[in-house]
């Protein structure tokens, strides 16, 4: 039976190892499936709820295994669906951030209330931002979020939104054209990691193709750290950015893969309280009934 990989540039580890026929080895028949390709189906408003893609397809026949954000597997259990965490990656806090133009009157998180925020939905910016408006104590319902994605930094610039929830390398080309301000540090706040996960169908019925595929990615992420200019390659040549950009960006990003800890789980539960909280998941869920013990053992 071939195992179906989804990939796409924004988790790093796994856009590479597409690139690099690493898993292939292992795993000769291994398909791997872009999710840009897939269906994109309807996209909540912001104000209204969670994208669910990358969860919905992991029991739709679109792939077996993915790597995301911190957010998705949290929407997924939200959804209902039986999703078990495979492994997490070291903290990323240096990657995103939540800033202002130099110059703006937002001078605090509170200043936020009633205020225009752009962020890419669903993604770990909607965590971030979260947790960020939980510290000042306001709610989703507090500011006006904007699912800007790509066009995030532009929005900025051009004065259509006030704050922006943005990451590398997207926040080089706006650093590059003008001063942003931090509006809180994303250290202390938010540990914003890469992770993957699986349903737990899969991960109980194939465990060698599921330890072939985190070898893989082991082996895949120790050449980056080897290679970062040449990793950076492989994502310039995909969106047409700059390799100076996309380097920068790796070298903040922590790569290797670790088991997920008590602590990530306790992280990952306040941001499921908070979705419900602000009626972006409809059900209470509790994210320690997708750990499973014994895949924290491949992770050696």
């Amino acid at each position: 039976m071939s195992v179906r990989v989804g990939y796409f540039p924004h988790n790093n580890s796994l856009w590479v190892l597409r690139h690099r026929g690493i898993l292939e080895r292992a795993i000769p028949d291994v398909e791997w499936v872009d999710l840009r390709t897939l269906p994109a189906g309807d996209r909540p408003a912001p104000t209204d709820g969670l994208p669910s893609l990358h969860g919905d397809h992991l029991f739709d026949g679109g792939y077996d295994f993915i790597g995301t954000g911190s957010t998705p597997p949290v929407t997924a259990q939200g959804k209902g669906h039986d999703v078990v965490y495979v492994a997490v990656s070291g903290s990323r806090h240096e990657n995103g951030r939540l800033v202002v133009l130099e110059d703006s009157p937002i001078t605090s998180l509170e200043d936020l209330k009633g205020r225009r925020v752009a962020l890419g939905h669903g993604s770990w910016q909607t965590t971030l931002l979260l947790f960020a408006l939980d510290k000042a104590g306001l709610s989703w319902k507090d500011i006006v979020p904007v699912d800007a994605g790509t066009d995030a930094g532009a929005l900025l610039l051009n004065g259509e939104v006030d704050a922006w929830v943005g990451s590398y390398p997207s926040l080089s080309k706006i650093e590059a054209q003008t001063s942003v301000r931090e509006l809180v540090a994303t250290d202390g706040l938010f540990s914003h990691r890469s992770l993957w996960f699986t349903r737990r169908d899969f991960a109980e019925s194939q465990p060698e193709q599921l330890a072939a595929i985190v070898a893989a990615l082991q082996e895949s992420d120790a050449w980056i750290q080897e290679n970062y200019r040449e990793a950076a390659e492989l994502f310039a040549a995909d969106d047409g950015g700059d390799v100076d950009h996309w380097e920068n960006a790796l070298r903040k990003r922590p790569f290797g893969l670790h088991p997920v800890t008590e602590e990530f789980v306790a992280e990952q539960q306040r941001a499921a309280d908070l979705f419900h909280a602000g009626g972006l998941i409809d059900r209470r869920i509790t994210v320690a009934d997708a750990v499973d013990p014994e895949i924290a053992k491949l992770i050696g």
